[in-house]
């Protein structure tokens, strides 16, 4: 069954992918702004998404004949959302947001939830949980103390809702870790935590790193994965338009190790569009054959999207859209790797 939202929530746009507009960077120091009440995670309104729990995440693209297959999965998801905390912060809480601010949830569950978490829909059951996220400020401002602070309390949350999810859902299942941006920076930190040489390694199938640098040294264990079948692995990319880095680019992608979701491997290859099985769009519909792919020092760079319009497209920076362009080829590949693992 569909999980219904009202169009114009669901209307999303490739060019609003590219503009993040102005970026609100706080003022007020970490150690003056009170921290949210902390997550109980027994409780399922602390959760984007769960299996038996009517989200987003239940959702399926329009124009396509997915089926959102949860309820007979082998495997579970546990997904963990990017930064939605983005704007002047409307309360005494600055630099993290609460998990029970319901406008701030709604945004969650129809932008993230709904264009990310449900590509695992497919293969997966989806764990999600809200956190108390750390403001969009912790990754632009010059006070490195608050931004460290308020990131180390937002992981502290994702690290509970993991653990709480291995004591009382996962039941030995094989698992997938998946998340984009502020998400990566804490399922960097889950994977070695909790896999990296650890026993639950057994029960990676791979790891969805998506939407930020990653190097091959966060992980003493964990290889990136080098072909479309390869388990206990990792895949990471972060999008941009061609022959384009951008001014962070030394301090956060020189050293990464970038992975074509078309190709599922680290060369340079150039993929084209006709490799791509398909991305959302417009009102969470699946656009063919959206973008091309090529890896480049650490980047994923791409044509303009073969959108209606694309000679007027003129950004260079598709971060939103890491996983979008990618949904149909990242939702095979789960399909195929959680296959792959079961019949180890």
């Amino acid at each position: 069954m569909r999980f219904e939202w009202p169009l114009v929530f669901i209307g999303i746009i490739f060019f609003l992918f590219s503009c993040g507009g102005k970026t609100y960077v706080l003022s007020t120091k970490f150690k003056d702004s009170p921290a949210p009440p902390v997550p109980d995670y027994k409780l399922t309104g602390t959760w984007a998404a769960l299996p038996d729990k009517r989200d987003a995440a239940d959702s399926i693209p329009l124009k396509s004949n997915l089926k959102n297959e949860q309820a007979s999965a082998k495997a579970d998801v546990f997904f963990i959302h990017p930064t939605i905390f983005t704007e002047k912060p409307s309360n005494h809480h600055h630099w993290n947001a609460d998990v029970n601010n319901v406008d701030l949830n709604y945004k969650i569950q129809t932008s993230t939830i709904l264009n990310q978490a449900t590509i695992f829909n497919g293969s997966c059951r989806i764990y999600a949980p809200y956190y108390r996220e750390a403001h969009l400020s912790a990754f632009y401002t010059t006070d490195l103390e608050s931004a460290t602070a308020s990131l180390d309390l937002a992981y502290e949350d994702v690290r509970t809702a993991f653990q709480y999810y291995l004591e009382h859902y996962n039941q030995g299942r094989p698992i997938v870790i998946a998340s984009h941006s502020q998400g990566t920076y804490h399922a960097v930190r889950i994977l070695q935590d909790f896999f990296d040489g650890k026993e639950l390694q057994k029960q990676l199938v791979a790891a969805y790193l998506v939407g930020r640098g990653v190097p091959a040294s966060s992980f003493k264990n964990l290889k990136p994965t080098a072909n479309a079948e390869e388990i206990g692995v990792w895949a990471s990319w972060c999008t941009f338009g061609r022959n384009y880095l951008p001014d962070t680019y030394k301090k956060y992608y020189k050293n990464s190790v970038s992975i074509n979701p078309l190709l599922w491997n680290a060369s340079e290859d150039f993929a084209s569009k006709e490799l791509n099985k398909g991305g959302v769009g417009l009102k969470f519909k699946m656009v063919p054959q959206i973008v091309d792919a090529q890896n480049h020092q650490g980047v994923l760079w791409i044509n303009k999207p073969y959108i209606k319009g694309r000679a007027f497209v003129r950004s260079k920076n598709w971060h939103r859209a890491d996983m979008n362009f990618f949904y149909n080829n990242i939702r095979e590949n789960v399909g195929v790797r959680v296959e792959r693992f079961l019949r180890r």
